[in-house]
């Protein structure tokens, strides 16, 4: 049972001490074909290394330490562009930490400014007739992404939007665009694992041709609870979460969709006096 055993076979344990790994870790690995015991023991089940597999044990422990995914670790240690699966790590890190920068900037706001209190006004709406280019986010992260492509879809005929008119610019964060043409976002109010978006852009004339990518639509119209918010697209939430707080208070039951009306260009417009209009659609105003 023990001739294959030889100094070049190291068992489980011992290896795992040599490399930084525990057992478990090792086991895992092994699960996922990352690193498979040069043999195993058909009697015991117990499992043994080669002392020459400790360089890649090693190269595993360190990449997960950069917090590089196994799926990745796998690509490296394989040889299959390695250069490209750590690349892509990279960039997800860096959008990982722009993130944290955003959440950092809206603490700091909450910090300096307390927990949001907006005036809301109710209005009356007429209904528009649009144009509206949708997507769906995979999770709220993925939000900006959805938004961005339907942004691109309204905006990307050559003379410009429907009526000939330029397009606007488009925000670094890619939350919201805004500018000659008046660009509508419109979200769920309640967010669940999948999350549909859209954008509208309103239409002067019945006969408009639509752009490709999106189809005509009609944005109802009703009594609208409307606050506005001054500032960057990727602190929205907190107008929002007073704008829904008002609502709440109020016994308003909102109707989706969540409405994000966008009044400036992004593209000449500093992010902290970016000024967009939330609207949220009230069932039965007058009897409350």
């Amino acid at each position: 049972m023990l001739d294959h055993v030889n100094d070049d076979l190291l068992p489980i344990g011992r290896f795992a001490r040599l490399c930084r790994l525990s057992v478990k870790q090792l086991r895992h690995y092994a699960e996922l074909g990352l690193l498979v015991p040069a043999w195993v023991d058909p009697d015991s089940g117990y499992r043994y290394y080669r002392a020459d597999q400790a360089r890649e044990a090693l190269s595993i422990g360190l990449l997960r330490s950069l917090d590089v995914p196994l799926s990745a670790i796998g690509e490296v240690l394989s040889g299959t562009a390695p250069a490209q699966a750590l690349g892509r790590v990279r960039d997800d890190l860096e959008a990982e930490l722009a993130r944290r920068h955003r959440t950092l900037a809206t603490l700091e706001r909450l910090l300096s400014r307390g927990l949001p209190e907006v005036e809301v006004n109710l209005t009356g709406e007429r209904a528009r007739h649009v144009a509206l280019a949708r997507d769906v986010a995979v999770t709220e992260r993925d939000i900006p992404r959805a938004v961005a492509g339907c942004v691109a879809r309204l905006t990307a005929s050559p003379t410009g939007a429907p009526g000939g008119r330029r397009p606007p610019g488009t925000p670094d964060d890619a939350d919201g665009v805004a500018g000659e043409v008046r660009l509508t976002g419109l979200f769920p109010v309640e967010l669940g694992e999948r999350i549909p978006v859209a954008v509208a852009i309103e239409l002067d004339d019945l006969d408009d041709p639509v752009p490709p990518g999106s189809r005509p639509g009609v944005l109802p119209g009703g009594v609208f609870a409307c606050a506005t918010h001054v500032g960057p697209y990727n602190q929205i939430n907190l107008t929002a979460h007073a704008l829904l707080s008002w609502c709440a208070e109020r016994g308003h039951a909102p109707r989706d969709p969540f409405r994000e009306v966008y009044l400036s260009d992004p593209a000449s417009t500093p992010p902290e006096r970016l000024v967009t209009r939330l609207m949220i659609r009230l069932e039965n105003p007058l009897d409350r």
